[in-house]
């Protein structure tokens, strides 16, 4: 078994780590194996990055034979017993649950349940379509950022250099083999930055502006929308602009603008029990069966579902989820529904922090792409 230690340079890092967790608490981790399979290939390699007196620290444990898998497995399993936090990508689906099995196969404890552990790629996936990514695969991600990397091989081809090199052990194989993990693991630092447009909904940003601006349409009318700048806790490595539905977010650095159209028009309240009420078709509106014994039967019919209303003139804005009340409609049967922009919510930053997250929200899972 060959160890290998080296220290990385600390301009790789550029996302807080203590946004995860207490730096010196986390365990960064890669594996290399000749399969998919534990029970059926070999574990011939494990990377990890460490966080020690200010420095980031890289160590691969490397097996020059199948016969030392269990010996950079030890060896690992003991890094592991001084960490609690373990950060891998994929590593849910892979690394894990084939230590795992490793460690079943030799009878070892597995620490893994003692620990905390975070996905990356979790944690990004349901970001994919936001950010324009054909899959969440490292080197694609990797790619996104902007990030280069030496190696130029994958996991699958690597299988055949290191059966070579059982037999050889060839200088220049062993290169490619280290570079390999060594690369994953450098990138894995490089592109936790990715993070931030998670953060948009983990980390609380402020909404530090709000105010009303008018523009002109394509058509040539006057529209009014409601403009909010924002600001992150960590800037975003990539400028974003998501759209739909009338809506925009654009953000750069640490700064985002997000716009939400107003409409000023008369909008119905359906009220749910509408069994209890009459609806008056000359007024267009409904009353409760209470106050209506005053009204001629010849003016009133029984209320249904969809003409159980009364109107509100006003100025509203859109929401696809329950965040304000009461709730507004033009039509019975539309998905998208509205609430009153009162004097109230235009005074209270924190009204405004919850609804610019539930329209980012929307933007950011497609739930507002134009049909």
């Amino acid at each position: 078994m060959k160890t290998i230690q080296s220290l990385l340079s600390p301009k790789l890092l550029t996302y807080p780590l203590d946004k995860i967790a207490e730096p010196e608490d986390i365990l960064f981790v890669d594996i290399e194996t000749t399969g998919f399979t534990a029970r059926s290939s070999s574990l011939y390699m494990i990377g990890c990055i460490f966080f020690e007196h200010g420095q980031i620290h890289l160590i691969q444990w490397f097996a020059q034979s199948p016969a030392e898998e269990r010996n950079i497995l030890l060896a690992f399993l003991q890094k592991c017993r001084s960490h609690q936090v373990l950060v891998h990508y994929n590593g849910n689906n892979f690394d894990i649950p084939y230590l795992r099995q490793k460690c079943l196969q030799y009878k070892l404890k597995e620490p893994f349940s003692d620990m905390e552990g975070i996905d990356i790629y979790k944690r990004i996936m349901p970001y994919k379509k936001m950010l324009g990514l054909e899959n969440v695969k490292q080197k694609t991600v990797e790619a996104y950022l902007g990030i280069t990397r030496e190696d130029t091989y994958n996991g699958g081809e690597l299988i055949r250099i290191y059966k070579d090199y059982t037999l050889s052990l060839s200088e220049q194989s062993e290169k490619l083999l280290l570079l390999h993990n060594a690369d994953d693991m450098r990138g894995m630092l490089q592109l936790l930055p990715i993070l931030t447009y998670a953060d948009m909904f983990l980390q609380p940003f402020k909404v530090v502006k709000v105010l009303a601006n008018k523009y002109t349409d394509t058509d040539g009318n006057e529209q009014t929308e409601v403009l909010m700048k924002l600001r992150f806790p960590v800037p975003f490595p990539k400028e974003i602009v998501l759209s739909g539905r009338g809506c925009r977010f654009s953000a750069s650095e640490d700064e985002g603008y997000l716009k939400v159209p107003i409409y000023y028009e008369t909008m119905k309240y359906f009220y749910s029990n509408y069994k209890d009420y009459y609806y008056l078709p000359a007024e267009d509106t409904a009353i409760h069966k209470s106050v209506a014994s005053f009204v001629d039967k010849d003016y009133r019919t029984q209320a249904t579902a969809k003409t159980c209303y009364t109107k509100k003139e006003g100025a509203f804005l859109p929401q696809w989820d329950l965040i304000f009340t009461p709730v507004f409609k033009r039509d019975y049967e539309d998905k998208i529904c509205f609430f009153l922009l009162t004097e109230e919510i235009k005074r209270s930053p924190s009204q405004f922090y919850k609804y610019a997250l539930h329209i980012l929200d929307m933007l950011a899972h497609g739930a507002l792409a134009e049909k």
